[in-house]
């Protein structure tokens, strides 16, 4: 299902760009207007400066060349990525959800245990972040929400410990897929990064295997500011993709370019509203025909 509909910011953005394709001359003017758009849209200065250079380097005749260039380019930056989550329903599959708090990680596991159960797996959420005040109560509410039992223990607890009994009750009850929800305490950086790491050797150690995917839940509305998020995490964890929130509020879609380009990882899904059902798996070529190009 198309989520741009519900997209109205990045809509009002994309028929200005789009606009300037309507401009008579490849001239300099053109170039500059392009490159303030892609800007605005928040690609970054980096990847905006080498995309307009190579534009000028193919030495284009005509705008239908450079619209054409341009959505190639980009289609480009996702080659390769998996945007699927790797799931085996005969095996139990540990998904570990990290981001800083704010970012709507927990809503986000919500949503994805909902999505899960619609295509027939059985997942069970594990209150790992433990650390954050009203973290354990807000994450039972979503796994109501969503028909999914949540394991959880008191506030405090060892992040690790709650994840072993989540996954031995899923082993008890026959439960394919445990999400782990973690802490996102930026400010004591070290604590954080050995919390995740054994959680991971924890999952490793009792079922034989490792995490399936490790999943970084990042706000849309911060733009660039989402960058340094992502290297510590990828310091910390094996990431595996992107999940982009809160998109539905910005004008800036443009940071997840930026963000493939940068780390090869791919977006697999993008949460676009506050409703059970708004996470949607991320279509690179369709938010580009959109969000860049137009129909």
């Amino acid at each position: 299902m198309s989520f741009w509909k519900s997209l109205s910011k990045l809509q009002d953005f994309a028929k200005k760009l789009q606009e300037i394709f309507k401009i008579n001359k490849l001239d300099d003017n053109f170039y500059e207007e392009l490159e303030a758009h892609l800007l605005q849209g928040d690609l970054g200065l980096e990847l905006t400066e080498e995309i307009i250079r190579e534009i000028k380097n193919k030495k284009f005749s005509q705008l239908l060349e450079v619209r054409i260039f341009l959505k190639e380019y980009l289609c480009a930056l996702f080659s390769g990525l998996n945007n699927n989550l790797n799931l085996h329903p005969e095996i139990i599959n540990v998904i570990i959800f990290s981001g800083v708090n704010g970012t709507g990680k927990t809503s986000s596991i919500g949503k994805m245990a909902y999505y899960l159960k619609s295509l027939g797996y059985s997942p069970v959420i594990s209150a790992s972040d433990t650390f954050r005040a009203g973290a354990i109560e807000q994450i039972k509410i979503w796994g109501e929400r969503a028909g999914v039992e949540v394991i959880a223990q008191k506030e405090g607890s060892d992040p690790a410990s709650v994840a072993y009994n989540s996954l031995e009750f899923a082993k008890a009850r026959g439960k394919n897929v445990v999400l782990i929800d973690t802490a996102g305490r930026m400010h004591t950086k070290t604590n954080l990064i050995e919390e995740l790491r054994k959680i991971e050797r924890v999952v490793e150690k009792n079922l034989g295997y490792p995490v399936i995917e490790n999943l970084l839940v990042i706000d849309a509305t911060l733009g660039q500011n989402v960058i340094k998020q992502v290297e510590i995490f990828k310091d910390a964890l094996n990431l595996t993709g992107i999940i982009l929130t809160k998109l539905d509020g910005t004008a800036k879609g443009g940071v997840i370019f930026n963000l493939v380009k940068r780390f090869s990882l791919p977006v697999k899904f993008v949460s676009i509203g506050e409703s059970i059902e708004d996470l949607k798996i991320f279509q690179p070529e369709e938010f580009i025909d959109n969000f860049l190009i137009g129909d």
